[in-house]
C-alpha cells in the first residue's frame, strides 16, 4: 500500500473510532470521511461495507489492548493490571452500539471473538501472572474470566458515565486483592 493510502487508513481508522464512539456505529459514513479529511469514495474504496470497517477498528483497538497488556506485563503489580483494566474498560465502554452489530448475524464479524482472545488472552494472562507472582492479586485467575467478567460490568447503564463502570471494574480489582492481603500479617493496632 503507498504511503498516502496508508495515512488515508490510518486517518480513517481513528475518525471511525472517535465517531462510533460519540454517534454509534450507524453514524454517516460522510461523518467519518468529513473528520479523516478524505472524500466518502476513499472510505468506500478502502472498506467497502460497513462491517468492514466496524471490524478494522476493533481489530485496531484490541491489537491496542494487547501490546498495552504486554508492556504492563513488564512492571509487574496489581497497579498495572489496574491500569490495564481501566484501558480496556475505555476500550469496551468506546463502542457504542458494537454489541448490537456484533450480534447482527452478519458473517464479517464471526472471526472477531476468536480474534479478541487470540490477541488479548494471552497477554492478559501474563499481566495476571506477574500480579500474582509478585503476590498482590490471588494466583488462579483465567483471563477468559477476566477479560468477561469486566466486559459485563461495561455494559451500558441508562444515565450513567464510563465512570460507573471505571468503579465497577475498580471492585472487582479490589476483590482480587484481597487473599494477598489476608496473607500478610495484619499491623498492630
Amino acid at each position: 500500500m503507498r504511503a498516502d493510502a496508508q495515512r488515508n487508513v490510518g486517518a480513517l481508522l481513528e475518525a471511525a473510532r472517535a465517531v462510533f464512539a460519540r454517534s454509534g456505529v450507524d453514524a454517516p459514513a460522510k461523518e467519518i470521511a468529513d473528520l479523516a479529511g478524505v472524500g466518502v469514495g476513499t472510505l468506500y474504496r478502502h472498506f467497502p461495507q460497513r462491517s468492514d470497517l466496524v471490524v478494522a477498528v476493533l481489530q485496531r483497538g484490541i491489537d491496542a489492548c494487547g501490546a498495552a497488556a504486554t508492556a504492563a506485563a513488564r512492571e509487574p503489580g496489581a497497579a498495572s493490571l489496574a491500569g490495564w483494566l481501566r484501558q480496556y474498560t475505555e476500550f469496551l465502554s468506546a463502542k457504542r452500539g458494537l454489541a448490537t452489530a456484533l450480534h447482527s448475524g452478519d458473517p464479517a464479524f464471526d472471526a472477531l471473538p476468536g480474534y479478541f482472545y487470540q490477541q488479548l488472552e494471552p497477554a492478559l494472562g501474563a499481566l495476571l501472572d506477574a500480579a500474582a507472582t509478585a503476590g498482590e492479586i490471588r494466583a488462579g485467575v483465567s483471563a477468559r474470566d477476566l477479560l468477561t467478567a469486566v466486559a459485563l460490568l461495561c455494559h451500558p447503564v441508562s444515565d450513567e458515565p464510563i465512570a460507573y463502570s471505571q468503579r465497577m471494574v475498580a471492585l472487582l480489582v479490589d476483590g482480587l486483592r484481597y487473599p494477598a492481603q489476608l496473607s500478610r500479617p495484619l499491623p498492630a493496632g
